[in-house]
């Protein structure tokens, strides 16, 4: 091993020092995908009740609203810019290792390698693509939370906006939600969602002792 390390030109070496470092990086980004890929805790709740709910997903959001799904999205294509990237960089160095070992001159190899990691970086990001598509396939309908009774989650400001825990599609889930009467409601506070503003906000009333809305 040595041996055959000490007879490699420094271009070639450097080209292995590069594979080896951005390959450590490649694999941990792989395994953080999939570690990440867990569920929510089942925790199953709510009541039935004739109510008036008003469902409106295709109301226009607070302009809050349209700034956090903006600030959610950019960073989703860091992380997807960001693996892209070291998948590049992981393919071009080993590729251009590769060749240089083979006698390929470096130009040459460089360039071949530079293909190698535009392949790997467009396949990587359709194979993460298609991933996230199957997991929008599973993604729970907030519309579903109509008329159920859930509790604060984070505080729920009387002109602000707040976060409740609600029944949706038979799964606990937390959506961000804000007070239909205008009445700050307190973490811990049970509530009825009276209206589906959208996929990522319901408006909220705040339950009496009878669990009838106030």
């Amino acid at each position: 091993m040595n041996e055959w390390w000490s007879e490699l030109a420094g271009v070639t070496r450097f080209f292995y020092g590069m594979a080896a470092f951005f390959s450590v990086f490649f694999l941990w980004q792989i395994i953080a995908a999939f570690a990440g890929m867990t569920g929510d805790d089942m925790d199953v709740g709510g009541a039935d009740a004739d109510v008036d709910v008003d469902i409106d997903l295709d109301a226009d959001a607070p302009d809050d609203i349209d700034h956090h799904d903006v600030v959610e999205s950019s960073q989703a294509f860091k992380i997807l810019s960001l693996r892209s990237i070291v998948t590049f960089f992981t393919l071009f160095s080993w590729g251009s290792a590769l060749y240089t070992t083979q006698g390929v001159p470096v130009v040459k190899a460089m360039g071949i390698a530079t293909i190698w990691g535009f392949v790997g970086m467009f396949a990587i990001a359709l194979i993460f693509w298609g991933m996230g598509k199957l997991t929008e396939t599973g993604t729970k309908d907030v519309a579903s939370a109509a008329g159920k009774i859930g509790t604060v989650y984070l505080d729920i400001p009387a002109e602000g906006f707040g976060e409740v825990k609600v029944d949706i599609s038979g799964a606990s889930e937390h959506v961000r939600a804000k007070s239909v009467d205008g009445v700050a409601l307190p973490a811990g506070t049970e509530v009825r969602v009276v209206q589906v503003m959208s996929q990522a906000l319901v408006g909220v009333r705040k339950l009496t002792a009878k669990g009838e809305e106030s």
